[in-house]
């Protein structure tokens, strides 16, 4: 529910606060007195256009705030919006969410916030679509296009979640046609793409790549790049361990062997010493295995010029390949070539896999006309349902002779269609219907598109019906009409103030009239009126909140001064409430 909405430097208006209630609320005053502005700044505050010229005059910035309160079903509707924008904690149960939108003079920017975090307008718009459904002054013309009815008619027979399945499989049939589209068009790119993956397969097969290879062949590289140094040094190792035959140096493991059998004796002595006379024991046999090794490995080094090429000439073929297939390791090669194997085969298959994806194309035809013929029948039953509906309606609207029609087609043979029984239809992703409302306002006249048939008061009385039927079946809170009337004379104004109000059950609605008729209902009635201070126009906005003022403004909008006007104003308000009161206490 709309609880308080704030406007700032908005056209006309300098400041306005409005209090809301949750039913039916009234706004009424003179023309040009600035009731559409509050529409238009509600509009553009869920995510609608904005305009420099919404500036007040002299102003550097117009604002406009509301703030909403939520309950369980709005909660359920908005919270996975917010969470997703991380505009609430992932606990948070918030009871009002606050919408502000400012437009700024000297950049002609807008700044749309939610709950004071800076936001997108299309952010603002998404949530607002749940919020809020406003129809201004033209917003009936809508209801005049046919592109507008489908959609109309499959919220009302809660068709939209079943269309949205049917737009996947479509989706996914387009992609399958796409496919078969480049099988058959692009013979030549395809081949050409075959020979290409041909050639790489056969390169870095013919490289004959083991994985871990690069490691092995960097280490035997840089023993051979090395062996020379790598020689000296072995040997000098291996002659300080073992000896080399001069006297004058003893090796390190004839030293070793002295100091164990100096530590034989000591243990035999002092038997505490027998471990590290063991110890010792295995050090000089260590050093005798160590000696032995490094003389092995010294006389195992080898210099050999050619396998030294051969190596570097390995590791640029590598090195060429990875760059060349850009990746990092003889792993990702591999796993590459495997890739571009599987494609080759796909492709040297191209006619077997072109007859399956016919196969798959005709299957997913048939499901697609499987679901589009449930929904065409849900279709039939709910245009004829709302038909009925809405000629009541407008029955109560003074149009008795009104014929209105839902009417559906079909386009048979098409030979791309999707297949029904032993028929092809044309479809796309919402299914096989062309559908209009179709009406006749008159006895005798064939139905015709509503656009060429309906006047402008006609128009709004059948937008007005078709809102009250779909109305019971659109979950937005907050209905919004601007001048609604129009068009209408005040003959009815009482009906359609009536059918205002009853939306009011389900909704929180607000109206802007110029009929006492209809404002009569009204559980909340606000006065709009201009008034000029310092040679300034300003909207200036009063809660009538009390039988004596709401008199006075009925009677102003009936045109009738004095006493009369008054009892004739205060009949109009007394049989409102009788209507409400009667209403209300019928069941159902």
């Amino acid at each position: 529910m709309l609880e308080e909405l704030r406007i700032e430097n908005f056209a006309i208006i300098e400041q306005l606060t409005l209090d809301f209630s949750e039913g039916f609320n009234v706004i009424t005053g003179e023309t040009g007195a600035g009731k559409s502005i509050i529409v238009d700044a509600m509009e553009m505050l869920v995510g609608g256009k904005t305009d420099l010229a919404y500036v007040r005059a002299g102003s550097d910035r117009a604002m406009v705030e509301a703030t909403f309160a939520l309950d369980d079903r709005l909660r359920a509707a908005l919270l996975p919006i917010l969470a997703r924008e991380l505009l609430v904690e992932p606990d948070e149960q918030p009871k009002f969410v606050t919408f502000s939108r400012e437009i700024r003079a000297s950049s002609n920017r807008s700044i749309a916030r939610v709950n004071g975090t800076t936001v997108s307008a299309e952010l603002l718009q998404e949530l607002g679509e749940v919020l809020v459904d406003i129809h201004g002054q033209s917003a009936h013309l809508s209801l005049l296009r046919p592109r507008a009815h489908l959609d109309l008619l499959d919220r009302y027979a809660d068709l939209l979640e079943v269309r949205s399945a049917l737009g996947q499989v479509v989706h996914t049939l387009n992609g399958i046609r796409s496919e078969i589209h480049t099988l058959v068009t692009d013979k030549e790119a395809l081949e050409r793409r075959a020979r290409r993956l041909r050639d790489e397969v056969e390169e870095i097969a013919a490289a004959e790549l083991t994985p871990g290879e690069v490691d092995s062949l960097q280490n035997e590289r840089d023993r051979l790049a090395n062996s020379e140094q790598l020689t000296t040094l072995a040997n000098e190792a291996n002659s300080l361990l073992m000896g080399d035959g001069d006297d004058e140096t003893a090796a390190a493991v004839d030293q070793l062997m002295q100091v164990a059998q100096v530590l034989a004796k000591l243990s035999r002595i002092d038997k505490s010493l027998a471990d590290d006379y063991a110890l010792a024991e295995d050090i000089s046999t260590n050093v005798q295995e160590l000696g032995r090794t490094i003389g092995r490995y010294a006389d195992d080094l080898e210099h050999d010029p050619a396998r030294l090429d051969e190596i570097e000439e390995r590791l640029e073929l590598i090195k060429t390949l990875k760059r060349r297939y850009k990746v990092d390791t003889i792993e990702d090669l591999l796993a590459y070539s495997a890739k571009a194997e599987a494609e080759l085969i796909g492709l040297e298959n191209s006619d077997e896999h072109l007859e399956e994806l016919r196969k798959t194309e005709e299957k997913t035809l048939r499901h697609i006309g499987e679901l589009a013929q449930r929904i065409h029948k849900v279709r039939e039953f709910a245009g004829r349902n709302l038909s009925r509906r809405v000629v009541r309606e407008l029955r109560d609207l003074r149009m008795e002779n009104t014929r209105f029609e839902v009417i559906i087609q079909n386009t048979e043979d098409d030979e791309d269609g999707c297949y029904i029984d032993d028929k092809r239809y044309a479809f796309d992703s919402t299914g096989i219907d062309d559908l209009e409302f179709m009406m006749s306002a008159n006895p005798g006249e064939p139905l015709r598109p509503l656009a060429k048939v309906a006047s402008g008061g006609e128009s709004a009385r059948i937008m007005l019906a078709l809102k009250r039927v779909l109305s019971q079946a659109d979950e937005t809170p907050i209905l919004i009409f601007d001048e609604i009337d129009q068009g209408i004379g005040g003959r009815i104004g009482a009906v359609v103030g009536e059918k205002l109000w009853s939306l009011s059950n389900r909704h929180q609605v607000m109206a802007v009239t110029h009929l006492p008729q209809l404002a009569s209902f009204a559980d909340k009635h606000y006065h709009v009126r201009k008034k000029v201070t310092n040679k300034r126009t300003q909207t200036v906005v009063t809660n009538l909140d009390n039988d004596d003022t709401r008199v006075a403004e009925l009677a102003e909008m009936l045109g009738a001064l004095g006493e009369t006007g008054k009892m004739s104003a205060r009949e109009i308000l007394e049989a409102a409430r009788g209507r409400k009161h009667d209403l209300t206490a019928e069941p159902g």
